[in-house]
């Protein structure tokens, strides 16, 4: 799998010329950053998404209420910890590329109860990189070359910044101090692994 950081890969042309029939698989893409990737993605082309995403707190339809009756998008409510759904989703949609938004996010939500930041960031992540490798795996040699895994990180898991310190850069070492950084860091290895 062409697993890339989404800092990276604006700066490849490739990712955003297709084929006419092409389509991509966004997941989290009701939450506030996916759904501005999602509306600004479907305002700059006709290539469609399929949208899935758990509408758990931080999911707004209403942020993607442009869209409704657009056949460019799909919305599919799921999580990406459902190994079943990711399979039908892949199989059906054919997508040349996943952009993975999807996670619990927040802070504080991590430290009142972080089983749900390691059941969506780490496992969920790992479901879903698991189910597009099975989809890769059983592409045409042209078609696995041009796919790609885009992950979505925080800034979170390079620690904290104090008001004076320069901000962090992607050559920055891991300082989780949380929850949601550790399980987000946790999620960028598996992503990592999986290129590699």
């Amino acid at each position: 799998i062409n697993a890339e950081y989404m800092g990276l890969i604006f700066g490849k042309a490739n990712f955003f010329l297709h084929a006419g029939d092409s389509m991509i698989l966004v997941t989290g893409g009701a939450g506030f950053i996916g759904a501005n990737f999602v509306l600004d993605w479907i305002a700059q082309g006709n290539e469609p998404v399929v949208n899935l995403d758990k509408l758990t707190y931080a999911g707004n339809l209403e942020t993607l209420a442009s869209l409704k009756g657009n056949g460019n998008h799909v919305f599919v409510q799921g999580d990406i910890g459902d190994s079943a759904l990711l399979d039908r989703l892949l199989a059906e949609h054919k997508p040349r590329a996943v952009v993975n938004f999807a996670a619990e996010s927040h802070v504080d939500r991590s430290i009142h109860g972080p089983e749900d930041f390691v059941q969506t960031n780490v496992l969920g992540t790992f479901r879903l990189l698991e189910s597009v490798r099975g989809y890769w795996n059983a592409l045409p040699a042209d078609q696995k070359a041009a796919f790609r895994f885009l992950h979505v990180s925080t800034d979170e898991v390079y620690g904290s910044l104090s008001k004076t310190d320069p901000a962090f850069t992607e050559e920055n070492k891991y300082e989780p101090n949380s929850p949601y950084s550790a399980s987000k860091a946790a999620s960028d290895h598996l992503v990592r692994a999986w290129h590699h």
